[in-house]
């Protein structure tokens, strides 16, 4: 990496005043564009680059990156995740001709999942408001405990199993030192607006695909109801209560990840799926050859951590998170530096 003096320009279709908002992206306009473009900078196919280069992009979605959405990941400026698109779509355009494949998660939901208000209740029979955190404690004095009303479609009305899942799910969490389950708003619902991919984004996706013939490469996750999913190589609880496998490591994803001479990450949440993605990787390389880290790049000014004010800060075991990675080897990068 070194500092951006080659890189190609910004295509005048960009309006980083937008990245903010939700519209149509004109495909049809940009796909002529994209062709023209390749055509004047000599972009070359994909295939042809001889340094794999892979930009995997977490979750960024309009649930997680548009201000007035639901779980808008603002980091410690108040406006983080679209800062952040901004600088990831200029990145991608300087870029173009050394990105070889983009891949995105997209964090998909359904209203009756183990982290959603209606999936508890307590003695009153409310629900838990989100940020809530729920504890072992919580849930053996029954302070939470699972809504009953739930249990027809998760896990065909046996209640009594869906309340064992839970105690020992919470357990689990605790055992492995990870966050303790937390409740938030409704969010990434699968049909909904929330789980697209921002406009912005999405279009230097798509000129990205159609300019170096690339087709993105999209992976679903998070739509088990009985275990949150912050990486995309993982749940967070890969087995129920009764040993039977939630779901399994996303182990197509990681072998392939790891066929590139570089990996960039980007995207929301720093503090939770991106940092839990990294994480996940990390595990996976140091179990093959820990040198493997070197051609990990963290794209650090285009990610955010969860912040809710006056209720949770996670920026700082963000950053304690992305120092740990680096010292195992990974290099902490900016978004203008230009790919070589």
């Amino acid at each position: 990496m070194k500092a951006a003096f080659n890189s190609l320009p910004i295509p005048p279709h960009f309006q980083p005043q937008r990245v903010g908002e939700v519209w149509r992206v004109p495909y049809q306009i940009r796909a002529d564009e994209a062709e023209q473009w390749a055509k004047q900078y000599g972009i070359q196919p994909a295939s042809q680059d001889q340094l794999k280069t892979c930009l995997i992009l977490i979750d960024v979605q309009n649930t997680f990156c548009i201000p007035e959405f639901e779980l808008f990941v603002g980091g410690r400026s108040g406006n983080g995740a679209v800062e952040d698109n901004i600088r990831l779509c200029e990145f991608i355009y300087r870029n173009l001709n050394q990105i070889t494949q983009i891949v995105a998660t997209m964090d998909t939901h359904t209203a009756l999942q183990i982290f959603h208000p209606i999936f508890w209740i307590n003695q009153q029979g409310e629900h838990p408001t989100p940020a809530t955190l729920i504890s072992v404690e919580d849930i053996q004095n029954q302070i939470w405990k699972v809504n009953p009303k739930v249990a027809n479609s998760i896990t065909a009305g046996n209640y009594k199993t869906l309340e064992k899942h839970a105690l020992y799910y919470a357990q689990t969490l605790a055992a492995k030192g990870q966050y303790p389950l937390t409740i938030w708003p409704y969010h990434s619902m699968l049909g909904g607006i929330g789980h697209g991919l921002v406009s912005a984004v999405e279009e230097a996706l798509f000129f990205h695909t159609i300019s170096r013939c690339s087709q993105v490469q999209f992976e679903i996750k998070g739509n088990h109801p009985l275990t949150e999913n912050y990486s995309v190589l993982q749940p967070e609880v890969l087995e129920d209560v009764e040993g039977n496998m939630i779901s399994p490591k996303n182990i197509a994803l990681i072998e392939k990840i790891l066929t590139f001479d570089r990996i960039l990450i980007a995207g929301q949440a720093k503090s939770h799926c991106v940092a839990w993605t990294v994480d996940n990787l990390l595990t996976e390389i140091q179990a093959r050859d820990s040198n493997l880290a070197q051609k990990v790049y963290l794209l650090e000014d285009c990610t955010s951590p969860v912040v809710i004010p006056g209720i949770v800060d996670y920026t700082e075991q963000a950053n304690s998170a992305f120092q740990r990675f680096v010292a195992a080897g990974m290099q902490m990068i900016q978004s203008f530096s230009l790919l070589s």
